[in-house]
């Protein structure tokens, strides 16, 4: 198939593009964030230039759906929806944790069973995380996305811990060495999940680009910061 796959939902930004019958996907990461909004679309353009494809020539359009930063959620939607109703194709809400999950599996190139609990920073002293299992070439979902302390992170010693928290929350963490995987949420590998995802019916019309919140709050208070400042200080 011809797809675009982008992801705004980190601190950085990621497009994919696949063109039927070519093995390797054109793709960029870059800085995000704040970015997003003014770069997103012309790496879009670059990229389908370089493979040689026009809108009205893609599938479907997968775009990474959160939880995430919502303001970056909020640009991967609009930008996919936009883009998809004036192509007339649907458009592919891929969960970002999976996305994780897939890119740690890609970057250890792993192709037999594996757990992973998929990590990734929710910000205020939070993080999202999910559990999932690999196996015949397919994801399985073993327990829904929940926003938890770094101190309230369940593991069991053997499954691998993957997302871009590790920096952040070092301390709080599990000790999981080897078992500790820094990863995002690519583009490319949403490329890698689409395919069962389509087969699943995750298609949905562009209206339907909806992004996916697990926090309603957004921002803390004056008071909330200073108290987190000071549970925090020594």
């Amino acid at each position: 198939m011809n797809l675009l796959a982008l992801d705004t939902s980190t601190e950085w930004m990621s497009v994919a593009v696949q063109r039927r019958g070519v093995t390797v996907p054109w793709q960029v990461n870059a800085a995000g964030g704040a970015q997003s909004s003014t770069h997103l679309i012309p790496e879009i353009q670059r990229l389908l230039a370089q493979a040689e494809l026009r809108f009205e020539q893609l599938d479907v359009i997968a775009f990474g759906a959160g939880p995430g930063a919502f303001t970056g959620l909020r640009t991967a939607c609009a930008v996919a929806q936009g883009l998809a109703f004036g192509a007339s194709i649907p458009v592919l809400p891929v969960d970002t944790l999976l996305a994780v999950a897939e890119q740690a599996r890609w970057q250890l190139q792993s192709t037999g069973p594996l757990a992973v609990t998929a990590l990734l920073d929710a910000r205020m002293d939070e993080l999202y995380a999910a559990h999932y299992f690999y196996e015949s070439g397919l994801w399985r979902q073993i327990k829904g996305c929940s926003l938890i302390k770094p101190e309230a992170l369940e593991w069991d010693g053997n499954c691998l811990l993957a997302g871009n928290v590790f920096a952040t929350y070092a301390n709080r963490l599990p000790p999981a060495g080897q078992l500790q995987l820094t990863a995002l949420p690519t583009a490319a590998a949403q490329l890698r999940l689409a395919p069962a995802l389509l087969a699943a019916g995750g298609a949905v019309p562009a209206a339907q680009a909806l992004p996916h919140y697990i926090r309603d709050k957004v921002a803390q208070t004056t008071l909330e910061r200073q108290a987190l400042k000071d549970a925090t200080t020594p």
